[in-house]
């Protein structure tokens, strides 16, 4: 497996007036932007080929890249400045950059730094799967909600009570453990564990078959649901994990120190 693709291509609102002036996968941490900390890890990973999506000041993100002769990647770049497209549009709109040959990509969000082991995650990817996404047992207020197999089963919004589909029935509690390891034996066939996406999946080529169908506008969210039914998306925990969502402006400081810690 030898590609790659990172959603860089956000507005990135929420660190205002911050982004006002650069894109956020340029926003500097720890001495280096967001987007080279994402480069730096697929390339020590063993990836080559990478494709990143842009839309807000994408001149910066290009050039940056060039005058660090890409990193030694081979890197292009998915034009969304007429229109952003979402996670799953975005994914879609780069097929023909990606050149699915067979191999699964890894796709994953600029702004998310982690330690997860990327070979673990391919090793644990199966070509059968529409999906294998990276999740794990933390505090938030959204979860996909899994099968004691690890196949995904629906989504809840906790804050709000939304669940999709509406038919399911949440009773299981939020696991404690950080490391949760599907299948789960002593788990009932009923029971969903909720786990928070964590940026980051693998997908097969076939996927983007089954997206040929949707409008150029979409989540992968509301696809990997329509498309929960197969058993074809799975979850990845990744052993002792630490990871943070570079999402705010008072969370600046700890995502240096986080950054330094990795």
């Amino acid at each position: 497996m030898k590609k790659a693709m990172i959603f860089a291509a956000g507005l990135g609102t929420r660190l205002k007036p911050i982004t006002d002036s650069i894109p956020k996968a340029m926003l500097p941490i720890a001495g280096k932007p967001l987007l080279q900390h994402q480069l730096e890890k697929l390339r020590d990973a063993g990836l080559e080929e990478i494709v990143i999506n842009v839309h807000h000041f994408p001149e910066q993100i290009v050039s940056f890249c060039r005058e660090h002769q890409d990193f030694g990647l081979q890197i292009h770049f998915s034009d969304e400045t007429a229109q952003l497209l979402e996670t799953g549009g975005g994914l879609r709109k780069a097929k023909e950059l990606l050149r699915p040959d067979g191999e699964p990509i890894l796709v994953c969000n600029v702004d998310i730094l982690s330690n997860i082991d990327i070979a673990a995650l391919i090793r644990a990817h199966r070509m059968e799967r529409l999906a294998t996404i990276v999740v794990s047992a933390r505090q938030t207020q959204r979860y996909f909600l899994f099968n004691r197999d690890g196949e995904l089963r629906g989504w809840t919004n906790i804050a709000s009570g939304e669940i999709r589909p509406a038919s399911l029935h949440l009773d299981a509690p939020l696991p404690t453990s950080e490391n949760v390891q599907f299948p789960l034996p002593a788990a009932r066939e009923t029971d969903l564990f909720p786990l928070a996406f964590s940026g980051m999946q693998i997908v097969s080529p076939c996927i983007f078959d089954v997206m040929a169908p949707y409008p150029d506008k979409f989540s992968i969210t509301d696809f990997y649901l329509d498309n929960l039914a197969s058993g074809a998306i799975h979850a990845f925990v990744p052993a002792d994990y630490r990871m943070m969502d570079i999402g705010k402006i008072d969370h600046l400081q700890e995502a240096e120190a986080f950054a330094l810690s990795l």
